[in-house]
């Protein structure tokens, strides 16, 4: 076996090394990395695409030529800044897309200047499937509690009171950057790949002790763009569910605190209730519309809850979740951020 390569069995064979330096472009970072790596790529987004079209366009010596005066001069640069200040006894793990040349010429020098330095055999294709087969068999393992409970009710707001207390809790919404429903995107937050939202759940997932209870707000397969593992989401569905009933009045309330983002961007408002257009209506779309226009908010959000929210919301959760047959209900007026303190305290006591 080569001394510079390194195989991993499990995830948690990474804790081995002292660094994880990704050598992939920053595009490809950007779309998944393991978390806690640094980004010290060998050939930037240009420079990869340039030595991609000469492979293909001209020949792989071309290619090959080019790209080898690149990755010396990136590599050149992260010695004399990154890694100038890393001691003798650093042991890094280096990583590109399947462990091959762009580790590999790193990997190399490091381990001539002196550094135990190690290629990680497979590169980020092997940490990828040790997360898809983690995905597949983590979540099995936990007990869920559900919160459910119609828009408007706090579930979010409660979850991380319930977190505060120092209960267990597994926030998909904050994972996926996006609130769930067709109002959910959050402005200046991009939802994150398909991929980094599934690296960043197994990071939560991994913190989870088994053996305790673990509090988790009731989704749909989708979170905005993003798709939640099929283990994880046949587990929710499965778990004793806690129904959080709030009066209409107060989920109004709520939602105008939460959602006010939305009361200074009228323009992105209403171009999210056009989203709806095929449910509600041409009809409904002009009225709600009108309410935006006059800032009439109240009026425009109980509609919203009571046509198009609350409908949905008792379809998908009598489908999906087998605990909302007899769930434990809270019933409040009071969704304040004393009152989520109190319905986070009762739901803690058990």
């Amino acid at each position: 076996m080569k001394h510079d390569i390194a195989t991993i069995g499990e995830l948690a064979d990474l804790s081995a090394f002292d660094e994880i330096i990704d050598v992939r472009s920053p595009a490809e970072f950007a779309e998944d990395h393991i978390p806690g790596s640094v980004n010290c790529p060998v050939l930037d987004d240009r420079q990869r695409s340039e030595v991609g079209t000469l492979y293909k366009q001209v020949s792989p010596f071309a290619a090959r030529r080019i790209g080898a005066a690149y990755v010396a001069e990136n590599i050149a640069d992260h010695l004399r800044t990154r890694f100038c200040q890393r001691d003798r006894n650093w042991r890094p793990l280096v990583v590109c897309w399947r462990g091959g040349q762009r580790s590999g010429s790193l990997t190399h020098i490091l381990r001539r200047i002196g550094w135990d330095a190690q290629q990680l055999e497979g590169g980020y294709k092997t940490y990828r499937r040790l997360v898809i087969g983690s995905l597949a068999e983590i979540p099995r393992r936990l007990s869920l509690t559900v919160i459910c409970g119609a828009t408007g009710s706090g579930k979010s707001r409660i979850l991380q009171a319930i977190a505060a207390r120092g209960e267990q809790i597994l926030d998909l919404e904050e994972l996926a950057c996006h609130k769930g429903s067709v109002l959910g995107l959050l402005p200046n937050c991009p939802q994150p790949s398909q991929k980094m939202f599934e690296s960043r759940l197994l990071t939560s997932l991994a913190t989870l002790d088994p053996r305790r209870r673990v509090f988790v707000e009731a989704e749909s397969r989708k979170i905005g763009s993003l798709q939640v593992p099929e283990a994880l989401i046949e587990t929710m569905r499965a778990g004793a569910c806690i129904t959080i009933e709030a009066a209409i009045e107060s989920r109004v309330d709520f939602l105008l605190r939460d959602y006010d983002y939305f009361l200074n961007d009228p323009d992105l408002l209403l171009a999210r209730l056009h989203a709806l257009r095929h449910l509600q209506g041409s009809e409904t779309i002009r009225r709600w519309a009108e309410y935006t226009r006059h800032a009439s908010w109240r009026d425009l959000v109980r509609e919203l809850l009571q046509l198009h929210y609350d409908p949905l919301y008792c379809r998908s959760q009598k489908q999906n979740y087998s605990g909302f047959a007899a769930p434990k209900t809270l019933s409040t007026t009071d969704l304040s951020t004393s009152g989520i303190d109190t319905l986070a305290s009762r739901i803690c006591a058990g």
